[in-house]
């Protein structure tokens, strides 16, 4: 295990490091070190933002190596330190979180496949992938709706909530792994761990994923079906554009073609969430899933519908805040009962799939900045990269996997305090500059 996450740095960090700085090395042969004079060319452009940019940089990469861990973009964090720190505009921030957000994302999801345990559930994928897409155009038309008093009131209870809730079961799982390596100190073997869910104790499987009990092949089907999931939303996002019109179409925005391709993403989810539902796989596929319905059972009725229906959710709220959806999936999968490593690895296989889909988004409208927005998604994918072995061998050497829990309430804290401090400041501008502020129309 630790000699494969060794090789991690070799044979995935520096082929992406090369990969991309020869980006755009075909407009800039004659420059030898053209990812150095990239760096040093936009240094001096921005001189008066030097500092601030380098700042931001720097925290951007602390933000991406923690994130990293919990299987979370870190979309939350990168927004605001863009924009308060480097003195970004929203539109540019959101645009450059996107492509960070892709290469940590990138760098979490080719760990767990060279590290040998394939801890992705691609069922818990599947069926919460569609519904997250789904809700996060619903929460964008929300975000348009709503006024920014509400959102920032809405987000600062929510994720105060959550981050409650996250650090609880972070430090009840710490608790509980004591008293396991105490009881196995004393002799005693260790058959069961104690799982939280919510305030209730259950007794459950271990919390770290012993050798053997991980899936080692790739559902094939499974992932053909999450891509072309993929496909079908890119295409729908791509010919229908954005309010502003960026578009490879004709269609206008707001109009009746405007609204008929948006609606196709409704059965776009319900197709692929409804072929998952009704597909009969073997237990071993259901693994995760199962466990997280056998742990609600004591509390209540928990059925498969429920991980779409939470999906739904998450995506409708980070539409809303202008966050990604992996800092919503993640504590609720936690709070069903899902193990930490599991919940880690898929939410970063589901962060994968969102935030490439807003990437490839903005490099087909033409957005500018491109090369800017790559070196800090190569910085973040370094970062996330450093983070998970970090992680990983702290896991290893002292048996704890609510190591990764942690991760997730520390990022969701950070995320709580920036993103509500950066919404009081808009909202105070708004006032004494007496704009606007009830609701709106969606067009």
């Amino acid at each position: 295990m630790k000699k494969k996450l060794h090789t991690y740095l070799t044979w995935v960090i520096l082929p992406f490091i090369i990969s991309m700085t020869l980006t755009h090395s075909h407009a800039e042969q004659t420059q030898p070190n053209s990812k150095l004079l990239i760096i040093h060319q936009w240094i001096h452009q921005n001189k008066a933002q030097s500092l601030p940019i380098t700042a931001a940089a720097f925290l951007c990469f602390i933000a991406a190596s923690i994130s990293s861990a919990g299987g979370i973009g870190g979309g939350g964090l990168f927004i605001p330190i863009l924009t308060i720190v480097a003195g970004l505009d929203l539109k540019t921030a959101s645009s450059f979180s996107a492509f960070m957000v892709t290469g940590g994302s990138i760098a979490s999801v080719g760990c767990n496949f060279i590290s040998g345990k394939n801890l992705i559930d691609y069922d818990i994928a599947l069926l919460m992938e569609p519904c997250m897409l789904l809700g996060v155009s619903v929460g964008v038309i929300c975000n348009i709706v709503f006024p920014e008093w509400l959102i920032t009131a809405l987000f600062a209870v929510f994720l105060a909530w959550c981050t409650f809730k996250t650090c609880k079961s972070a430090v009840g799982f710490w608790v509980l792994e004591s008293e396991e390596m105490r009881r196995n100190k004393n002799g005693l073997v260790r058959e069961e761990a104690y799982v939280i869910t919510g305030a209730e104790l259950d007794l459950k499987e271990p919390l770290l994923i012993e050798e053997g009990n991980f899936r080692l092949g790739i559902p094939w089907m499974k992932l053909a079906v999450l891509i072309l999931v993929w496909f079908s939303f890119f295409a729908v996002y791509l010919l229908r554009g954005n309010r502003e019109g960026q578009s490879i179409t004709s269609i206008e925005p707001c109009r009746a073609g405007y609204w008929i391709l948006s609606s196709l993403q409704i059965p776009l989810a319900m197709v692929s969430t409804t072929w998952i539902l009704n597909k009969k796989g073997s237990p071993h596929d259901q693994t995760s899933i199962q466990q997280g319905i056998e742990t609600q059972k004591r509390g209540g009725t928990l059925n498969k519908l429920t991980f779409p229906i939470m999906a739904f959710v998450a995506g409708v709220l980070g539409g809303v805040f202008g966050i990604g959806g992996g800092m919503l999936i993640s504590p609720l999968l936690l709070q069903v009962g899902i193990s930490p490593e599991v919940t880690a690895a898929t939410c970063s296989f589901m962060v994968f799939f969102s935030s490439s889909m807003s990437a490839c988004q903005y490099l087909l409208l033409r957005m500018k900045q491109i090369r800017e927005a790559l070196i800090l998604a190569s910085s973040c994918f370094i970062a996330s990269a450093i983070g998970l072995v970090i992680v990983q061998r702290a896991i290893e050497r002292h048996g704890r996997a609510s190591l990764i829990v942690f991760s997730v309430g520390t990022v969701m804290a950070l995320s709580t305090v920036l993103i509500t401090s950066f919404g009081a400041l808009d909202v105070w501008r708004d006032y004494i500059t007496g704009n606007y502020m009830g609701f709106k129309l969606p067009c």
